[in-house]
């Protein structure tokens, strides 16, 4: 009988991981099925054990309330990944104000997935209709070590699994010794399984390996984007050493050919390029195909609006780990975009229509170099309506355009614009409902007619800009940069594609996106070369000659001849070349040529720029460098 319960407890979590896999992820490779289930072996034993060496009625209290924990466990994962796309993580605990600011949305989500939730609660239901039927007797000395001693066997077998398979990047081996990604762990050792290398990391740390990768021959006569720095300070020798062996981007054609030109810098919120129509958001179709068009660009959803926006000014690969220190200022940014450009002369100012210290924006944004940053309850609500959600972009450029426009010395303005923020029905998103006339025709579902209202209003916004600085006789010397922070992820991608040209997924081509670099002198030009939102400031550094070292930053200048990498959240990649799928571990070309070696090299890349990336900010690397 006592078996029957262990049996019995095996079953649920293995049903629960089936359940979280099935509608999270979908996707399952057969050493994922046999490292899940291996470690629901172990588990299950630890369960039995702790619900079986006390009293029946303490033991009979002890498994409602594993069971009511493991529901709550699998419904976070679940409800939180919904929300944000981005897996749940113990590193996030310390990022609850963002949870509380979105709690009516984590509301709305949590009544959405309801159905999902119910199934989660399924084995404690079970549990108490069948309470009747299940044993919860006190097991005996004998026996409890009888069963910790098969627990210590499954166990060795567990390890024994993680040898004996492959050591690749992606590899279950890969995972607990090698590398720290919270999504490939989930998704390949299953809730539990990443829950114990997530709090076993968080207490005792962990380094990704760095991946030992070819160093290409630099011996031409190509200028690089470099500085003269001392890589054997003796400091962070890890890095130094990665440092040393990396290549960084030369300079090109494109060098220094804004220089001089003053700078808007826009990193929008949910844009998408399935919002660019010439019909309802004119101003950004000119400006995507009148300047610099880039066709391959992802704007890699990671970590939500705050990842977003780490990668765009930092040009570093964001990570749930380093928030805290990137929230917190205690990191040196001599690379943040602010500091760049007013060191080199610019009057720098920064404004964000939302709440200016939520997330500590007002920290972070200062250690970047915007020591005149206003928002909402630092000024910016004495001249527009903050009260409103979402705010107005139209309202936020009116307001703040005078602050810049008319200044003799140039200007580096950066906004983070908030009017494309989610949810897009028309009776919560007011922005959605103050443009609805003109999309409420359309044979959409809501909440995409909601979503295209909204970037009718930013396209209005980048109008007013654009017409001020024309005004002003600015345009011409004005250089306007914008990005995405993420895809609107709250849309089902079965609504984005609606709205696409053609059939996305929602780990890689959801995150398809336009980058606007634009000046009303320059001649359009077409760029096919793959890149992402970590590229976009290394490019723009080199498009103003500004001097920086490349070899710090991991993007890299898309406009130069280094190859072109987009990496998303799961170390998943595209280059001009093909797809790979890390969860997969399987690499679809659109070349006949590519070889094994091709997809190392590039899986090494990829792992050793997230790695570093991390490492840079954890161990404030570049107070030592620079």
């Amino acid at each position: 009988m006592q078996f029957k319960r262990y049996l019995w407890i095996l079953l649920s979590l293995l049903y629960l991981d089936l359940i979280f896999n099935l509608f999270a992820y979908n996707n399952y490779l057969f050493t994922s099925v046999i490292n899940i289930f291996l470690f629901d072996v172990i588990n299950a034993f630890i369960i039995f054990i702790l619900t079986s060496i006390f009293k029946d009625k303490i033991n009979k209290i002890n498994t409602y309330i594993i069971y009511l924990i493991l529901w709550f466990w699998y419904g976070l994962h679940y409800v939180f990944y919904k929300v944000f796309i981005t897996p749940f993580s113990i590193a996030l605990f310390r990022q609850s104000d963002q949870t509380l600011k979105f709690a009516k949305n984590i509301i709305i989500s949590i009544l959405q997935n309801s159905p999902i939730l119910i199934l989660f609660l399924i084995p404690f239901l079970c549990l108490i209709c069948f309470k009747k039927k299940i044993k919860f007797d006190k097991i005996d000395t004998k026996s409890v070590l009888r069963y910790a001693l098969v627990m210590v066997l499954c166990i060795g077998a567990y390890i024994g699994n993680i040898f004996i398979q492959d050591r690749g990047v992606g590899s279950t081996y890969n995972l607990y010794y090698e590398t720290n990604n919270i999504s490939l762990n989930i998704e390949n050792l299953g809730v539990m399984g990443a829950t114990y290398l997530d709090v076993k990391r968080s207490i005792i740390g962990f380094n990704d390996k760095i991946i030992d990768v070819e160093k290409k021959d630099t011996s031409d006569d190509a200028e690089y984007n470099y500085e003269n720095i001392n890589f054997d300070n003796g400091n962070n020798k890890i890095i130094n050493k990665f440092m040393q062996n990396e290549i960084g981007t030369k300079k090109n054609e494109y060098t220094g050919m804004f220089k001089g030109k003053n700078l808007i810098f826009i990193v929008a919120e949910s844009f998408s390029e399935i919002a660019v129509s010439e019909e309802y958001t004119p101003t950004l179709y000119k400006l995507v195909h009148e300047g610099f068009d880039f066709e391959n660009f992802y704007t890699s959803n990671n970590l939500s609006t705050i990842g977003g926006e780490f990668q765009a000014l930092t040009g570093l690969y964001a990570d749930n780990e380093i928030l805290s220190s990137w929230r917190g200022g205690l990191a040196y940014y001599p690379y943040g975009m602010g500091n760049l450009f007013k060191q080199a002369g610019y009057n720098t100012y920064a404004y964000h229509d939302n709440d200016a210290y939520y997330q500590d924006r007002n920290v972070y944004l200062n250690r970047l170099g915007f020591d005149n940053y206003k928002g909402c309850n630092t000024g910016l609500e004495k001249i527009m309506d903050c009260s409103i959600w979402p705010k107005s972009d139209t309202q936020m450029i009116n307001a703040t355009v005078d602050d810049y426009i008319n200044s003799d010395v140039p200007f580096m303005t950066y906004y983070m614009t908030v009017s494309g923020h989610f949810f897009y029905s028309f009776r919560e998103n007011a922005i959605a409902r103050k443009n609805k006339d003109l999309v409420k025709d359309l044979d959409y579902p809501e909440d995409v007619k909601g979503y295209l209202a909204t970037q009718i209003e930013l396209d209005r916004a980048v109008e007013i800009l654009m017409n001020k600085l024309e005004e002003a006789n600015k345009l011409d010397d004005t250089v306007i940069v914008l990005l995405a922070d993420h895809y609107p992820y709250n849309l089902p991608i079965k609504h984005i594609n609606m709205l696409s040209s053609y059939e996305r997924d929602s780990l890689i081509e959801a995150n398809s996106n336009n980058l606007i670099i634009y000046n009303s002198k320059m001649e359009k030009r077409k760029i096919d070369k793959v890149g992402m939102s970590i590229d976009v400031l290394p490019t723009v550094l080199n498009l103003f000659g500004i001097p920086f070292d490349s070899r710090l930053i991991m993007g890299k200048d898309i406009l130069s001849d280094s190859e072109g990498i987009a990496i998303f959240k799961d170390k998943s990649w595209v280059t001009n070349k093909g797809t790979y799928h890390a969860s997969l571990r399987k690499f679809d070309a659109d070349q006949v040529d590519v070889s094994t070696e091709y997809v190392d090299r590039i899986n090494a890349i990829v792992n050793n720029r997230v790695a570093i990336s991390k490492m840079i900010v954890d161990n404030n690397y570049y107070k030592s460098v620079k």
